[in-house]
This record gives structure tokens, C-alpha cells and sequence, in this order.
């Protein structure tokens, strides 16, 4: 939606995570970047309702609630009528269970941005209730946007498609730049001196994110076992801080910083003061991370799975190895801590690569054109 566009009014709806929850996520950057993109671009973004359908079909005193919100926000819009209702993340685990009854009762078109369609979770009982909702949703909406390639390849099994876009994922560069004074200053904090800093960060919640803390910790005591000159950070925090100060007390002691959980709009300080950005990325469905790092001129080491491929070039911005294989991993470190200039070649090539391909702004324009088209073309909707 350009600048001369009538703006519109969009309903904007997050079931897995909504937007301002407590706890951080690439989800929530992307969702929260998307809304604030949308306000930029002058048009009236509303939050519609802070419902969490997370393993909703499996919490019934969550039911009655789903039925007051739907009748809740009918009337909201009904009263306040909205042009487009914008869903961000419907998936087996959290399908969207508000967004295609309001907007049917709305006469609105309905959009979902990052629709997920699997159908291995029709296979288990815990997850197949959450499979058919989430169906039910993707085949309600008018439109579906999906920013990694996977998920555009499956939703093709369902849906025609003119009722798909892809959209790469992005930041805004700005926000993620080398600041040459930050990193004098935190090495000097850290008495790095000239020898190599790998830098990490994630949550330190009892998932994915700390079983890739403690890969990396693990890599980095095969390093330290081989004689390897490094000293790692890491940034976050959560309930499994301890766990993962004792694995690294007891796999390279005395090298490693935990610096704790640093706010985003920080984190340049701390991609800035490091040589390389080390985080396998196990299942990653992106990894804004990666992105974050590589704009500020860091090289990546991650697995070649799921999503990061998407945000990392192998051999070009960064190494990718093959998933949960600790040999490669830790030579794809290795080859970076002993070779300053292949660090330098690639850092510069991360910080150009997301600035081609993944600045926020320039991809989501292609997202509100869209959308702008959807809003005309109501007449022509479905029924």
C-alpha cells in the first residue's frame, strides 16, 4: 500500500503468541514488525483480540472464552467496521479459530500471514484436532503469505496458487549495523584483546533454544580440547541458566561470558564486538537471529535445516552443516576462528546479502500491494 493509497482499516490477529506477550520470539519481532510496518504506512492497524489458541482444543476452559470473543469482536467491527482481517500464524498448534468466524460475519476479506499446512500432524492424536482447524482456517482465508519456501511448497498441496504469496522474511537494517565503538568498548569489558569472540543468543526456555545453547557450548569444548583461542558470549536468559553455566564450567572453563538477556535493540552492540555467530538453528523455522548477525557483518555457523537456509548463504554469508553432526560443525567454527580474512569476505557478504534481500521494508511493500488488491477486489470474494 503506497503513500498515496486510502489507507485501510485492518483487524490484526496473533493466536499463537499475541502481539506485546512477555515472552520474545522471532515470531513475535516478525508479527510485531509487520503491524508497525502496516501504522507506517498510515493505515489504521487494530488489535483485535489477545486470545492465545495455543493447544486451545486441548484446554476446554478456554472454550467459553472463544465464544465471548467471537461475539466480542463481531461487534467491535460491527460498530467500527474494519476493511481486512490480518491473521499472523495459524498452524496445527495454534490454528486460527477467531479470524474466519469474525470475518465471515464481517463481510471482510480474511488473510493469513505465515499459514502453516502439515499434514504428518493428521497422523497423531495429540495434534489432529489442531490439523483440521488449522485446514478449516487456511481453506477459509482469501489469501495466505508465507515467507519461508517449505511452507509455500505445502500450502500448494491445498490451495490454488492465486491465493499464495511468498514474501522473504526481513528486518530493518538500520536497526542492525557495525559499530566499531561498541566493539572496542565490550572487548575491552570482556579482555578479548585480539583473539576471536563467538557470540550466541537465544531464550534459555526448556526447548529447542537451550538444547542449540548446549550444542554450541559442546562444539566449543571440542574446540578448547584441540587448543583452539576463543572466548564465547552468550546472551539470554531463562530457566535453564543453570543448566547451562554448569556444561560450561565443566566443558570450557573460564571461556565463556554469559551476559544475560540483552533488550533487541542492543543486540548490534554485542553482533558488532564478536568474529563469528554460532547457533545450530535446530528445527528453526527462521532464526531472525541469523539475519541480525549477518547484517552487522557477522559470519554464520548453523545446521542446513528447516528455515536457515533461507536467512544464510552457505559458503557465501556463512557455513551450514548437516543437522546434529558435531565433527562438521566444529570445523566450520574452526575454519572461521583461524582465517581472519574468509571472516572478513563473509561478514561483508552477510551485511550486503540482507540488505538486498531481506530489509523489511522493502519486502512488505509487496505484501501491502496485495492486500490493497484483496480490499478492492471485495466485491468479487467468494461467498
Amino acid at each position: 500500500m503506497e503513500t498515496n493509497t486510502q489507507p485501510s482499516r485492518i483487524a490484526f490477529y496473533a493466536p499463537f503468541k499475541p502481539l506485546g506477550h512477555a515472552q520474545p520470539s522471532g515470531d513475535l519481532i516478525t508479527a510485531t514488525g509487520i503491524f508497525d510496518f502496516l501504522r507506517r504506512q498510515d493505515h489504521q492497524v487494530m488489535s483485535a483480540s489477545t486470545l492465545r489458541c495455543r493447544w486451545i482444543y486441548w484446554k476446554p476452559w478456554l472454550w467459553p472464552r472463544l465464544c465471548w470473543e467471537r461475539q466480542r469482536v463481531v461487534r467491535k467491527f460491527s460498530s467500527e467496521p474494519a476493511d481486512l482481517w490480518f491473521t499472523y500464524h495459524s498452524y496445527y498448534k495454534a490454528p486460527d479459530l477467531l479470524g474466519p468466524y469474525a470475518a465471515k460475519r464481517l463481510n471482510i476479506p480474511y488473510v493469513i500471514f505465515q499459514g502453516i499446512y502439515s499434514t504428518k500432524r493428521s497422523r497423531r492424536l495429540k495434534t489432529r484436532a489442531g490439523f483440521y482447524l488449522n485446514k478449516a482456517a487456511l481453506l477459509a482465508a482469501d489469501h495466505i503469505f508465507t515467507n519461508k519456501q517449505v511452507d509455500l511448497l505445502n500450502l500448494r498441496r491445498l490451495l490454488p496458487d492465486d491465493r499464495i504469496s511468498y514474501v522473504a522474511p526481513g528486518l530493518n537494517p538500520d536497526e542492525f549495523v557495525f559499530d566499531a565503538e561498541a566493539r572496542a568498548e565490550l572487548r575491552q569489558q570482556w579482555s578479548s584483546a585480539d583473539g576471536p569472540v563467538i557470540f550466541s543468543a537465544a531464550m534459555f526456555r526448556p526447548d529447542v533454544k537451550t538444547r542449540g545453547l548446549k550444542w554450541v557450548i559442546r562444539a566449543c569444548g571440542e574446540l578448547y580440547r584441540q587448543g583452539e583461542a576463543f572466548q564465547l558470549v552468550v546472551a539470554g536468559d531463562g530457566r535453564e541458566r543453570k543448566t547451562l553455566q554448569d556444561l560450561a564450567a565443566e566443558q570450557i572453563p573460564g571461556k565463556v561470558r554469559f551476559v544475560g538477556k540483552i533488550p533487541r535493540s542492543k543486540l548490534y552492540r554485542y553482533y558488532s564486538a564478536a568474529d563469528v555467530f554460532v547457533f545450530p538453528g535446530i528445527g528453526e523455522s527462521l532464526g531472525m537471529v541469523f539475519l541480525e548477525a549477518q547484517a552487522c557483518g557477522l559470519p554464520v555457523v548453523a545446521f542446513d535445516n528447516a528455515g536457515v537456509p533461507e536467512a544464510v548463504q552457505d559458503r557465501k554469508t556463512g557455513l551450514l552443516v548437516p543437522a546434529h553432526e558435531m565433527a562438521p560443525f566444529v570445523d566450520a567454527v574452526k575454519s572461521l576462528l583461524r582465517d581472519r580474512e574468509l571472516r572478513r569476505q563473509m561478514g561483508q557478504a552477510a551485511s550486503a546479502y540482507v540488505r538486498a534481500h531481506h530489509d523489511l521494508d522493502r519486502n512488505y511493500r509487496e505484501l501491502a500491494r496485495q492486500l490493497l488488491l484483496i480490499v478492492k477486489n471485495k466485491p468479487s470474494l467468494k461467498s
